[in-house]
């Protein structure tokens, strides 16, 4: 599954976009761990990184769809290796752009994403995900989304639910 998602990140690989092409760093992805959604029967799978604490893991991925989680957190599953809560927050976040029926080149807003410093991780051609390393660079991308959002190209959300 690593192999498989480094290879599509490789594929999707932009020379201005930073898209995750090997996940956590230099550190390989060893786990999925299952995330469920407030939609009955839908989840998200969490790449993450083991560690040694038992349960604990390092999330590898910029988030789909999970809210307060983000690239880089530790958190704990439940024995069914299911996501149960974040222990140490990385201090990244997440935004995440939704192009509908925008007709606005996708990849413009990516590669200027990218010039920005934010990492990226297409879930579809409509979808997004947008990582932030800190606070000062998320002020810049959300300041960049508002805009893009006033010109119609896109919609937004953080991956905050507070």
């Amino acid at each position: 599954m690593a192999r498989e998602l480094r290879r599509r990140a490789r594929a999707a690989w932009s020379s201005r976009t930073r898209f995750i092409p090997t996940r956590c760093g230099t550190n390989e992805t060893d786990f999925i761990i299952g995330a469920p959604l407030p939609e009955a029967g839908r989840a998200e799978q969490l790449p993450a990184r083991r560690l040694d604490e038992p349960l604990s893991f390092e999330i590898c991925c910029i988030l789909f769809f999970l809210y307060d989680v983000a690239l880089g957190d530790v958190v704990q599953t439940d024995v069914g290796y299911e996501f149960a809560r974040v222990v140490e927050p990385s201090g990244r976040f997440v935004f995440r752009a939704w192009f509908g029926e925008s007709f606005h080149p996708r990849q413009e807003i990516a590669d200027r994403l990218g010039e920005i410093g934010a990492l990226l991780e297409w879930s579809s051609n409509n979808l997004l995900p947008v990582d932030a390393a800190d606070a000062r660079e998320a002020r810049v991308i959300a300041d960049y989304l508002s805009d893009q959002k006033g010109r119609g190209h896109l919609k937004y959300e953080t991956g905050r639910s507070a």
